[in-house]
């Protein structure tokens, strides 16, 4: 539980959202590593991390809350489809980095295309 715990903190703290190694040596993030490990919880027992996500979802930084969302669509996808649509009005400020790419968008530009994507 105490795992569980560490992976929800750096999630809710994240500063930026990143699905893979950044930068020049592809080190791999604290919140990425936290987001990959709360993904093999939800694989195997998604009823167990639910709560637990519907909480970053409420509570995280801007990036916890990508996570969040991310992770209720693999655990419940109207879910995740109701989270990606909360965000779609949120103008709050998100970084993203892919590689040695980084950016800036909005929860709201973020979700969009998420929602577009899976549309």
């Amino acid at each position: 539980m105490n795992e569980l715990k560490a992976h929800l903190k750096a999630l809710a703290a994240a500063d930026v959202v990143a699905f893979g190694g950044v930068g020049f040596t592809g080190e791999t993030l604290p919140e990425t590593a936290a987001y990959f490990a709360l993904a093999d919880q939800v694989a195997r027992d998604p009823k167990a991390v639910r709560p637990h996500l519907d909480r970053l979802l409420d509570k995280a930084s801007p990036a916890g809350r990508v996570y969040a969302a991310t992770l209720l669509s693999a655990a419940d996808p109207t879910a995740g489809q109701a989270a990606w649509q909360r965000l779609s009005r949120d103008l709050s400020p998100v970084r993203t980095m892919s590689g040695c790419i980084a950016g800036q968008t909005t929860l709201a530009q973020y979700a969009a295309g998420h929602l577009r994507r899976a549309g």
